[in-house]
């Protein structure tokens, strides 16, 4: 190691720019999960967070990536207007995927997640983390993320909530309401944790998703991972954001793509649908959290507390 190597401090590695505004700045503008693509934190193995970090110790539980996944379930028979600016083409085919989502009673995703992070110099870099979801409507979730930043689970079996982060074999567990949207509101509003995909399986997906839209696109019939998708754009105040949908009678999303219109270097948040399964094989109790040997229980430091 060269002197000048040796005297370089951590101090001296470019630091990043946290892309998208924390959860509760979020709340305070009235913004949606699709608005703020989460921060990135430089404290390691497990500080990260669609946005929203919450520390994992004996005071802090530490939150799962924001943006795991990316699926919408509009409730059905749900009717809200058009926002003005808006392809009705375009419409036309969200509403589709929404309302076929919400028909699943069950379902799977793996995916490929890619965040860019702007240094202080200008460099755009790229973070790549695999993530999976189960879903069983009305009252469980399970959700996966693993990569070199986090190894973390985030359980729902409609009685508990918990979160797991398996570098550490740290775990926080908080009783639960009893659906899906009622713990995603819970999880977001009392303990500053963003679920995995939140705003895209909550039930108001579509009114969450189009409530700062001011224009969009139907951009035409394109080919994603080898299947032919409808391509939309849309355009918010404060990010631009793309959605390919699956063509034919199963519109599932393919692909989602955010980027910043408020940070230098225009840093983009992307998800790649890998695998997408209508029908998954769910195991007995594969919702519920069994604490592995050696692992410890902490709390969830209340919302209150964190900042």
């Amino acid at each position: 190691m060269t002197k000048e190597a040796q005297r370089k401090r951590p101090s001296d590695a470019p630091q990043t720019e946290a892309p998208y505004l924390s959860a509760g700045e979020r709340r305070a503008k009235g913004k949606t999960l699709r608005d703020k693509v989460p921060r990135v934190s430089q404290e390691l193995p497990i500080k990260q967070s669609m946005k929203r970090e919450h520390k994992m110790n004996t005071l802090y539980a530490k939150r799962i990536l924001a943006c795991a996944v990316l699926f919408a379930a509009c409730a059905p028979g749900l009717v809200l207007a058009q926002p003005t600016g808006v392809d009705p083409n375009a419409d036309t085919v969200f509403r589709a995927m929404t309302t076929y989502m919400a028909a699943l009673k069950q379902f799977s995703v793996q995916t490929e997640n890619s965040l860019e992070i702007v240094t202080t110099e200008g460099q755009i870099l790229q973070h790549i983390s695999p993530a999976t979801m189960t879903v069983s409507r009305p009252d469980k979730f399970i959700a996966e993320r693993r990569d070199h930043l986090a190894d973390q689970s985030f359980f729902y079996d409609g009685k508990s909530l918990t979160l797991y982060n398996r570098g550490t074999k740290h775990y926080a567990t908080v009783a639960a309401p009893a659906t899906i949207d009622a713990t995603l509101a819970f999880a977001r509003d009392k303990l500053d944790v963003v679920a995995p995909g939140g705003d895209l399986i909550d039930t108001r997906a579509y009114e969450q998703l189009m409530q700062d839209v001011k224009s969009g696109l139907y951009i035409g019939l394109e080919v994603v991972g080898g299947q032919r998708c409808h391509h939309l754009a849309y355009r918010a105040t404060e990010v631009d954001w793309q959605i390919w949908v699956h063509e034919g009678d199963r519109p599932f999303p393919c692909r989602y793509v955010i980027t910043s219109k408020v940070v230098a270097g225009a840093p983009q948040f992307s998800v790649q649908i890998v695998k997408f399964d209508p029908a998954p094989k769910i195991g007995a109790g594969m919702f519920r959290f069994v604490p592995p040997a050696g692992a410890t229980a902490i709390e969830f430091l209340p919302l209150s507390h964190s900042r």
